[in-house]
């Protein structure tokens, strides 16, 4: 008897578990992360990400993902931010990201050597268009290749009002 209430116990809280955790994300609209082969990010090496927007009078949070690990050289990093509409318009932006404070310590999340961050490049976004989106990124510090830098990535969720 024991045994059975132990079992459906058992089943019930990995039920609420997976329910609490799919639900802790509901504003994603779109991420994706993609891995910087040898966590060596060549200049030539340019992610892209695309994505449909099917509302444009909802208000939009815009971050940047980024997983690096404790090799790379520098506290910052420079990036490059392309953006390509709908209409075939497009725009570019130059972005820094912080990854280390003067002490040297790493801001981003992470135990051990591979450390993640999160950048909000725009909060309460209003995408001007219904369809499309492609965003590009480029590595824009001075080296060819850049070492240290995992994984990059956007994320593209509906603002929390």
């Amino acid at each position: 008897m024991m045994n059975r209430w132990f079992r459906q116990s058992l089943v019930y809280s990995l039920l609420a578990g997976m329910l609490l955790l799919a639900s802790c994300d509901r504003n994603r609209v779109y991420e994706k992360n993609i891995h910087i082969p040898g966590a060596a990010w060549s200049m030539d090496f340019v992610p892209a990400f695309t994505f449909r927007i099917k509302d444009s009078t909802v208000f939009y949070n815009f971050y940047i993902n980024l997983r690096n690990n404790t090799d790379y050289p520098y506290s910052n990093l420079f990036l490059f931010v392309n953006s390509y509409l709908p209409d075939g318009s497009s725009a570019r932006d130059t972005i820094e990201m912080m990854l280390a404070n003067r002490d040297g310590r790493w801001l981003g999340k992470g135990i051990g050597k591979i450390k993640e961050s999160r950048y909000l490049l725009k909060q309460d976004l209003l995408f001007p268009l219904r369809g499309e989106y492609r965003i590009e990124i480029e590595q824009a510090m001075r080296n060819d290749t850049l070492t240290g830098i995992e994984d990059v990535g956007i994320r593209i969720e509906k603002a929390d009002y």
